[in-house]
């Protein structure tokens, strides 16, 4: 929602200020401008994006601008919830014990409690596969740290591309709003023999498509891409998180000193309080 309301305040802002200057809006509706500048930029993101990266430019846009949340603090409060149970489960019961768990997650009573986190693939693979790891191999905290940063870090730079891609046509809308310019001083060049008002049109045509790639760019476009790898910088804090729990778990710490370094480690805006991750493990616990 704050993505439209955010476009909205920037449409009316300019257009305000043109028809306070006594501007004819008519005179910005050049649908041939528009062609130009939008056609060449929708072409050249398809010659630079592989068909994975462009299905990730399009869900990307669509889930920004219909208004699709980040992660809240009931998020993270679950994922505490869930480690602690993990945790305590392996600690009492041995590794063996959440065999039937990680292989299959949604007939697990734990994973089923947390249907949020069960629709993030990302973070249910990198939870699963690390416990599947720690199960069947002798790995050391060390590696298990780097095998997890290897895995966080391919994944932020595969979800990056597309706002990669997002910006890089965003200051290109520039450069193509020049292109329609050009063409419409080519196009005026012809009608040298018209009356001045004829002339004076074609011009204001052509400069509308300077005005239309500026505004573009650093108005809508930019700071689309600009909101869309502030969610892929959300995406990699939330694995960061579970890679904290695990390496911690996996080192020796107990169940609730894992979980509250996972704690620690959620922004400040979202994290949950001490005493809150308490009072929810003990609610838990009581089968509340």
């Amino acid at each position: 929602m704050l993505v439209v309301v955010g476009g909205l305040v920037v449409l009316g802002s300019v257009v305000g200020g043109y028809l306070m200057g006594k501007g004819n809006l008519s005179v910005l509706v050049q649908p041939a401008e528009l062609l130009i500048i939008f056609g060449a930029a929708l072409g050249a993101l398809v010659i630079a994006s592989p068909p994975h990266v462009l299905k990730g430019v399009i869900k990307g846009a669509i889930k920004t601008v219909t208004g699709a949340k980040g992660y809240s603090k009931r998020d993270y409060m679950d994922l505490l919830l869930l480690l602690s149970e993990l945790f305590t489960k392996i600690r009492k019961e041995g590794l063996i014990s959440i065999e039937q768990d990680v292989e299959e997650p949604e007939n697990s009573a734990i994973f089923s409690k947390y249907p949020n986190f069960m629709k993030n693939h990302h973070a249910m693979a990198l939870l699963t596969d690390t416990l599947r790891t720690v199960m069947t191999t002798t790995v050391s905290p060390y590696e298990l740290e780097s095998i997890l940063d290897s895995e966080i870090e391919t994944l932020h730079e595969t979800e990056s591309a597309p706002a990669k891609n997002l910006h890089n046509i965003a200051d290109s809308l520039p450069g193509l709003g020049i292109v329609a310019a050009v063409l419409g001083v080519v196009l005026t060049m012809g009608k040298m023999n018209e009356p001045p008002e004829v002339i004076g049109h074609s011009v204001g045509a052509a400069l509308v498509g300077t005005f239309m790639g500026v505004l573009m760019c650093y108005g809508f476009v930019g700071p689309l891409a600009r909101r869309l790898e502030a969610n892929v910088h959300n995406e990699k804090e939330y694995l960061q998180i579970i890679k904290t729990a695990l390496v911690a778990f996996v080192s020796g710490s107990a169940p609730q000193i894992a979980v509250e370094f996972a704690r620690r480690s959620i922004p400040p805006h979202v994290r949950p309080s001490f005493h809150e991750v308490e009072e929810e493990i003990r609610a838990l616990k009581s089968g509340r």
